[in-house]
C-alpha cells in the first residue's frame, strides 16, 4: 500500500470512529448528560468536603494538639499524653481526630508512652507513624527498637535499630548502630555486636560514638 493510500485509510478510520462517537451521544443524549452531571456533582462534592469540612477539622485538630506538644517539649509526658482536664492530651486528640492532626501525633504519643515505661502501648502508636522525612522516620524506628528492647525482645530491637541506621545514614546512624551492638551483646551474640561496632569505626569515626567505639571493640576481642 502506498503512503498516500495508507494515510487515506487512516483518515477514513478516524472519521468513522468520530462518527460512531457522535452517533452514540445522539442516541444516548440523556445518558451522556446524566454521566456528565454525576461527574460534576462528585467533583464539586469532593471540593466542598475538602474546603468546608476536612481543612477546618485538620486545623482544629492541630490547634487542639498545641498544648500537648508544649507539655511534651517540657518533658511532662504524662500530661502531654493524657491531658490535664482542661486541655487535650495526645490520646484525646487521636480519639477525636485520628490522623487529621497529622501523623506526628502518633510519634508524640508513642514516645510519651515509652518515656512513661509503657513499651507495648508505645509500639501500638509508633507503628501507625510514617514520614517522608528520613530523620523522623528513623527516630520512630529507633524508638520501636527501644520499646522491644525494654520488653526483652532483643532480635526485634536489633532489627529496628538496623532499619533506623539504614533509613538515616547520617549523623544519627552511629547511635542506632551502637544500640544494635549493645542489644546484640545483651542477647549473647558478641560477633553480631562486633560487626556493628566495626561498622561505626569504619564509617562514622568522627561521631561521638566513633570516638569511643574502640573500648566496645576491645571488650569483645580481648575476651
Amino acid at each position: 500500500m502506498s503512503q498516500k493510500n495508507q494515510n487515506s485509510a487512516q483518515e477514513e478510520q478516524v472519521a468513522t470512529t468520530v462518527s460512531s462517537v457522535e452517533q452514540f451521544f445522539k442516541n444516548n443524549s440523556k445518558l451522556a448528560e446524566g454521566i456528565i452531571i454525576a461527574v460534576v456533582v462528585v467533583v464539586c462534592g469532593f471540593l466542598a468536603l475538602n474546603k468546608w469540612y476536612l481543612v477546618p477539622v485538620k486545623e482544629e485538630a492541630k490547634a487542639q494538639m498545641f498544648n500537648a506538644e508544649q507539655q511534651f517539649r517540657a518533658g511532662n509526658y504524662e500530661t502531654a499524653l493524657n491531658g490535664d482536664g482542661n486541655v487535650l492530651g495526645f490520646k484525646d486528640v487521636i480519639a477525636q481526630y485520628g490522623s487529621k492532626a497529622g501523623k506526628s501525633v502518633y510519634l508524640y504519643a508513642g514516645i510519651s508512652e515509652l518515656q512513661l515505661g509503657n513499651s507495648q502501648e508505645a509500639i501500638g502508636y509508633l507503628k501507625k507513624y510514617s514520614s517522608s522525612d528520613n530523620i523522623m522516620a528513623a527516630r520512630a524506628l529507633c524508638c520501636l527498637g527501644d520499646a522491644y528492647s525494654n520488653l526483652g525482645s532483643a532480635d526485634k530491637a536489633v532489627s529496628y535499630y538496623q532499619k533506623a541506621a539504614s533509613k538515616d545514614d547520617g549523623q544519627y546512624a552511629a547511635g542506632y548502630l551502637l544500640k544494635a551492638g549493645i542489644a546484640s551483646e545483651a542477647a549473647g551474640n558478641a560477633q553480631a555486636a562486633l560487626k556493628f561496632y566495626k561498622q561505626i569505626e569504619l564509617n562514622y569515626p568522627n561521631t561521638l560514638e566513633g570516638y569511643d567505639i574502640q573500648k566496645y571493640i576491645s571488650r569483645i576481642e580481648n575476651k
